[in-house]
């Protein structure tokens, strides 16, 4: 059974160093763009770089155009921390971050904008007018909220994602005090699932977000781990116009690895990895293969 069509797995982020000589190849040739590479692979990918800085629209653009051989990619993107964790609402940095995404979805190529908040975002009155008010700032958006801390499982709280129409995302993390435990809500008609792995030296309830990302989420999924979320996903995207789910655990491309395999337990008839990496990782990749076909037989006519 072929992949559904409102399912689009990929990993978080693209931009990494390390995965030259993984995913990439380590003398990159001129004209060469990760984005093509990773379309040939994947049917979307969460851009992570809008959580720290604004995207420029000509960036955006030239996005679109990279995965344009794929007609199924789409992109999601983290809306910036300026939003989230330092609680701003002024116009002028929302309009300005705006204006980085109107190139993707006009192109009709975003997926979903997440709302990733820390862990010390509980479920208070005053947390859920300002969560509010950022659902209203970025209306014109399919929105979906990460929340790391088990007071918005409360239904008050799922009250509140359904009533302004925002996604739940479904995480998995390392454990932590009162840390979100894994869930399969659907609150919106956008399904999210993001894993970061289950590092326990990683716990995404920690106050140094600097030393957490040095860490670089480094876990790999086994399958029968997720086998699992293979579960939750199938729930949640029987009733979901779009789910996204997201492998946030790029050490060693191990996100990639696992969004691989989760994509292939959904029924992705792919089955190709890039070479360097089903080296490094043989079993976990049993049953993938490491040619690149054509690029204008990657997709077959409907």
């Amino acid at each position: 059974m072929p992949i559904p069509a409102n399912v689009h797995c990929g990993p978080a982020g693209w931009s990494y160093s390390h995965w030259n000589g993984l995913v990439f190849p380590k003398a990159q040739p001129h004209g060469f763009h990760p984005l093509q590479r990773l379309a040939e692979y994947f049917d979307t990918v969460e851009i992570n770089t809008s959580f720290y800085r604004p995207l420029k629209p000509e960036i955006t653009r030239l996005w679109a155009l990279k995965v344009s051989h794929n007609p199924a990619f789409v992109f999601t993107a983290k809306l910036n921390r300026r939003f989230t964790h330092d609680r701003s609402l002024d116009l002028a940095e929302i309009a300005a971050f705006k204006e980085g995404l109107w190139p993707l979805h006009r192109a009709g190529k975003l997926g979903c904008l997440l709302m990733q908040f820390p862990w010390w975002f509980r479920f208070t009155a005053e947390n859920r007018e300002f969560f509010i008010q950022l659902r209203r700032a970025f209306h014109e958006f399919p929105l979906a909220a990460e929340m790391r801390h088990e007071s918005w499982m409360m239904d008050e709280a799922l009250g509140t994602f359904i009533d302004y129409r925002i996604g739940f995302c479904n995480i998995d993390q390392p454990n932590w005090i009162r840390a979100m435990p894994p869930t399969a809500f659907l609150t919106s008609p956008v399904g999210y699932i993001r894993l970061h792995g289950r590092n326990p030296g990683n716990s995404l309830g920690e106050f140094d977000e600097a030393a957490s990302r040095r860490r670089q989420h480094d876990y790999l999924y086994t399958l029968e781990e997720l086998a699992g979320w293979q579960k939750r996903i199938d729930r949640i995207r029987q009733y979901a116009s779009a789910t996204f789910i997201i492998t946030n655990n790029d050490a060693g491309a191990k996100s990639f690895v696992n969004a691989l395999q989760l994509a292939a337990m959904l029924g992705d008839g792919r089955h190709r990895a890039p070479a360097d990496l089903l080296r490094r990782y043989p079993d976990a990749l049993a049953g993938f293969h490491g040619g690149r076909r054509r690029q204008e037989h990657l997709f077959d006519a409907a």
